[in-house]
C-alpha cells in the first residue's frame, strides 16, 4: 500500500504539557495520521481525559507520564519510561510552559521570572536535549531521522508590557532550535519551531469577557477569528511527518496572519 504524505503509521509522538490546549491539539493531528502519542501532563486526571480523546481519534497507542518538566530528573525518568513502554520517539514537542504577565517590567518578581523559566525554558532544554540525545545514538546505529519541535510566541516579534520574561524564554528556545537544526542535521534529525498566534483554550466561551477578547482578537487578524487547538493539527502532522523532510530550523507561524498586519 502507498503511503501518503501525513502517514504517521508506526511512528510514536510525544509532547509535553499535552493533556490540554495546542499540546494536545498537537498530538490530534498526528493520532489523525495514525501516530501513536505519549502525553505528559502533570495532572493524571487530565492526562486520562486526553487518553481518551486520542483513542477516540485513531492512535494506536497511547502513553501517558505525570512529569514536572522543570524538573531535570523528572524529565530525564519520563523519557526513559516513555522509551520503555514505546520502543521509540520519532517527534518530540517542547510545548509545557504558561503565561504570566506583571503590571511593568519593573514589577516583574524574581520569582515570576525563575518559575516561568524553569517550565517553558529549561523544562523545554531538558526534554529537547534528552530527545537529542536519543535520537543521536540511534542514528549512530543506523537508524537516523527525527523532528524536535519547539512551541514559540508572537512575543518572539511583538513587545508585551510585563512579559518580558516570557518573551526571553520563546527568544532563547528559538535560538536553540536553530543551533539543534545544524547540529542534528547530520544525523537526519530536523528542528523547527511552532508558532501559534492567538489560540483560544483554557476560555469559557459563554463569559462577556471572554468573548471581549475574541472580538478584539478577531479584529487584528486577517482571518478574522482566533485559533483553536484544532488549528494545531495539521502543522503537527507536517512537522512530525515525511511531508516536512527538507524543513528546518525554521519557525512555522501559524497565526491567521496576524503577524503580517500592520496596526
Amino acid at each position: 500500500m502507498t503511503r501518503g504524505l501525513f502517514d504517521l503509521r508506526g511512528k510514536v509522538v510525544l509532547a509535553t504539557g499535552s493533556n490540554s490546549g495546542i499540546g494536545l491539539g498537537f498530538l490530534q493531528g498526528c493520532a489523525k495520521h495514525g501516530a501513536s502519542v505519549v502525553v505528559w501532563g502533570r495532572r493524571r486526571d487530565k492526562n486520562a481525559e486526553a487518553v481518551k480523546t486520542l483513542q477516540s481519534l485513531g492512535a494506536p497507542c497511547v502513553h501517558t507520564e505525570s512529569v514536572d518538566v522543570s524538573d531535570e530528573a523528572a524529565v530525564e525518568a519520563a523519557f526513559a519510561s516513555t522509551l520503555k513502554a514505546m520502543g521509540r520517539l520519532d517527534c518530540v514537542f517542547a510545548n509545557a510552559g504558561f503565561s504570566q504577565r506583571a503590571p511593568s517590567f519593573s514589577e516583574l518578581t524574581s520569582q515570576m521570572y525563575h518559575e516561568l523559566l524553569g517550565v517553558a525554558l529549561h523544562g523545554g532544554f531538558y526534554t529537547l536535549r534528552a530527545a537529542a540525545r536519543y535520537m543521536r545514538e540511534r542514528a549512530l546505529t543506523g537508524d537516523p531521522g527525527g523532528s524536535l519541535v519547539a512551541c514559540g510566541s508572537l512575543s518572539l516579534f511583538h513587545g508585551l508590557q510585563g512579559m518580558e520574561h516570557y518573551a526571553a524564554a520563546k527568544g532563547a528556545l528559538a535560538a536553540m532550535i536553530k543551533g539543534l537544526a545544524v547540529e542534528m542535521g547530520p544525523y537526519g534529525v530536523r528542528a523547527n519551531m511552532l508558532v501559534p498566534g492567538f489560540i483560544l483554550t483554557g476560555f469559557a466561551a459563554d463569559k462577556p469577557e471572554t468573548q471581549a477578547v475574541i472580538k478584539r482578537f478577531s479584529a487584528i487578524t486577517p482571518l478574522g477569528r482566533p485559533g483553536y487547538i484544532s488549528d494545531m493539527e495539521g502543522p503537527a502532522a507536517y512537522l512530525a511527518s515525511a511531508a516536512s523532510q527538507f524543513q528546518t530550523g525554521t519557525l512555522l507561524i501559524v497565526d491567521g496572519g496576524r503577524s503580517v498586519k500592520a496596526l
